[in-house]
C-alpha cells in the first residue's frame, strides 16, 4: 500500500539478532475475541504476548512476569481494570511497567479515572490495529 498501513508488520519473522530482547505484552481482556485480535496484532509486530482474562489473573501476571507494558480491559471479572492499573503502580515493584487502558467506555470522566489511577494511556474500542502498535511502541519500541 502506498500509505504503508496495510504491508507494515505483516511479514517480520523472528530474526532477531543473538541476544537482542524482544518486549512481551500482557494483553488483559475477558472477551476471547478482543483477547486474540491483541495477540494476533501484537505478535506480527515481534512481540511476545502473554494474557489473562480477569483482573485478579492480571494483576497475578503483572507481578509474577513483569511484562514491558501491559494492555487492560476496564470491565472485567473478579476485579476492574481500574483497581488492577491502581494496585499495580501502588506496587514499587510494578509500578514503571506501562499500562494502556483500552475500553469501550469512551466519556471524559472515564478517561480522567483512568489517568488518576495511574494509567499511561487510554484507547477506546474499537481502536484502530495501528493507533494499539504505534501506542505500544511509544513506551516500549
Amino acid at each position: 500500500m502506498a500509505d504503508g498501513r496495510v504491508a507494515r508488520g505483516w511479514l517480520r519473522f523472528r530474526d532477531e539478532p543473538e541476544g537482542v530482547r524482544v518486549a512481551t505484552i500482557l494483553a488483559v481482556d475477558d472477551d476471547p475475541t478482543i483477547q486474540q485480535l491483541l495477540v494476533v496484532n501484537l505478535e506480527l509486530e515481534g512481540y511476545d504476548v502473554i494474557v489473562a482474562s480477569d483482573g485478579e489473573e492480571a494483576l497475578e501476571r503483572i507481578r509474577k512476569d513483569k511484562p514491558d507494558a501491559v494492555l487492560l480491559d476496564v470491565m472485567m471479572p473478579r476485579m476492574d481494570g481500574m483497581e488492577v492499573c491502581k494496585a499495580a503502580k501502588a506496587d514499587p515493584e510494578t509500578a514503571s511497567i506501562p499500562i494502556v487502558i483500552l475500553s469501550a467506555k469512551a466519556q471524559q470522566d472515564d478517561i480522567a479515572q483512568g489517568a488518576d489511577v495511574g494509567a499511561d494511556a487510554y484507547l477506546t474500542k474499537p481502536f484502530d490495529p495501528l493507533d494499539l502498535i504505534e501506542t505500544v511502541q511509544r513506551f516500549v519500541g
